[in-house]
Order: C-alpha cells, then sequence, then structure tokens
C-alpha cells in the first residue's frame, strides 16, 4: 500500500508537470495490485480526480477554442476503448495493453512532424480510443496535442482537458460495468491530498524549467513509454 501510494503521488506530479505521463506510472501499478481490467479502471478514476485538480492548477492557461477538437475527439475514442475494455477478456485487454505500446513506438519511430495538422485529428481520437481499452494513450496524446503548436504552460492546460474528459468518460463506463464500486471512490478521495501536493509541485516544476527544460521532460516521458513497451 506504501508503494502504490508513492507511485500515486509520483504520477499525479509528473502528470502535472509534463502534462502527461501519469498512466504511465499509475496503470501498470493498479493493474499489478488490482489486475488488469480493475487497475485501468482505478487508474482512470484517480486521474479523472486529479485532472480536476490540475485543470483548476493551469485556469489561466487553459485554450479551450484551440484544443477544443483534440478534446472532443479523443472523449469520443476514450468512450468507445472503454466499452471496448469492459466486454473483452481480461487475456485480450493485456495483450491489448501490449499492443498499444507497440503502435505508439511505430508512431514515435517515424516522423510524425511533417503530417501534423492533417495527422492531428486522428492521433486524438487513437489516442482516446487506446486509452480507454489499454488505460494509456501513450505517446499518442502528446503528439495530437503537441501540433496546436502551444507553450509549455498552455501545452498542460490543453493536456489536462483532453485527460479531464478522458478520464471523466472512461470512469463513467467503468463505474456502470461495475469496475468502480465504492471502495474505489474512498481511495479516490483518500488521494486527494495527494493529487493538491502533487499537482502545484508539477505546476511549479513546469514553471521553473524554461522551454528547453520543458523539452527534455517531455520527450523523458516519450521515452519512457517506449522503455515500458520494452519492459512489458
Amino acid at each position: 500500500m506504501a508503494a502504490t501510494l508513492v507511485a500515486i503521488a509520483v504520477a499525479f506530479a509528473v502528470s502535472a508537470s509534463a502534462g502527461l505521463g501519469g498512466s504511465l506510472i499509475l496503470v501498470p501499478t493498479l493493474a499489478l495490485v488490482l489486475g488488469t481490467k480493475e487497475g485501468v479502471a482505478m487508474a482512470a478514476l484517480l486521474l479523472a480526480g486529479n485532472n480536476v485538480v490540475k485543470v483548476f492548477a493551469y485556469r489561466e492557461t487553459l485554450p479551450f477554442k484551440k484544443a477544443a477538437m483534440v478534446v472532443g475527439l479523443l472523449g469520443v475514442g476514450a468512450a468507445i476503448g472503454a466499452r471496448l475494455l469492459v466486454s473483452s477478456p481480461e487475456d485480450v485487454v493485456t495483450v491489448a495493453v501490449i499492443i498499444s505500446f507497440a503502435l505508439a513506438l511505430i508512431a514515435e519511430r517515424f516522423d510524425l512532424s511533417r503530417f501534423r495538422a492533417a495527422g492531428g485529428p486522428f492521433l486524438a481520437f487513437g489516442s482516446g480510443a487506446t486509452s480507454g481499452f489499454s488505460g494509456t494513450s501513450g505517446p499518442l496524446k502528446g503528439m495530437a496535442i503537441r501540433q496546436l503548436d502551444l507553450d509549455r504552460g498552455h501545452f498542460v492546460g490543453a493536456a489536462s482537458l483532453a485527460s479531464l474528459v478522458g478520464d471523466a468518460t472512461k470512469t463513467v463506463v467503468f463505474t456502470e460495468a461495475r469496475l468502480l464500486d465504492g471502495s474505489a471512490v474512498l481511495l479516490a478521495i483518500l488521494a486527494v491530498p495527494l493529487m493538491l501536493v502533487a499537482t502545484f509541485t508539477g505546476r511549479r516544476i513546469n514553471q521553473s524549467i524554461g522551454e528547453k527544460g520543458y523539452s527534455v521532460l517531455f520527450w523523458a516521458v516519450m521515452a519512457g513509454y517506449t522503455v515500458r513497451l520494452l519492459v512489458a
């Protein structure tokens, strides 16, 4: 339990500083503790709550208009992916987690910058679908938001909006499917202090590292997804 709480806090801090990456730590941790399906569902609930705090923390840099399409498509994809997870056998979901990492790695292997404007909507929908089904969107969400050409503060704001919509959508689907119960909600409530401390710590890191430092952090998270694929 202590190790799980530490992982939750680190996930919240990484997510708040880079804008994404919380699922990189949270999903495998909770999957090991609860099982694949329940771990994905619990991660969605915790990240949804944390994204509420993130949206508040970055309320001055929320690009509602510019990120509307990405956020909307990600939410639709998340709903579809979450319903696929609910109706799929545990082993299929576990394999899908690994496959989603492989697809994300392939997407990173080829330079997508030439297709950023045209590929953004597809990346947004794909990130939502893989997030709903496997619990993590990998680098797809980051690449989708990068095509908006935002500074680091607005990037994290856009990522927070997209993550909030995606994780809230998944949480509703998982609750209806009874993958989440009262004990899950209680754990989320108990994690609120961690959300507050870790999120504002992450925001301070984001504001202090500069654009170059943030670029290093962003690609470090992308590399983390790749390492997670190799470990899987």
